[in-house]
């Protein structure tokens, strides 16, 4: 679904902390540091990972699956235009 990385690159194109991302997803921040400090892909409660999510496209960020198209094919986020 995500990543940590794809969840730290995300913050990093929106310009905000992880204090910010907790208020935009209506989660905790411990709860958003456990999710980037995961090894891979997020593990989580489903309804917590879908509000990150929610929250992360609701801001302008399109989460890229692999194989999904992109220059170098692999996982990555982009801003949507």
């Amino acid at each position: 679904m995500i990543t940590a990385p794809q969840m730290r690159a995300a913050r990093a194109l929106l310009g905000i902390d992880q204090r910010q991302l907790a208020e935009l997803a209506g989660l905790s921040l411990p709860t958003i540091q456990r999710m980037e400090g995961s090894d891979g892909v997020i593990r989580g409660q489903v309804d917590s990972l879908m509000k990150l999510v929610d929250a992360l496209a609701a801001a302008g960020i399109e989460l890229l699956a692999e194989g999904a198209p992109s220059a170098a094919g692999g996982r990555g986020v982009r801003l949507k235009p």
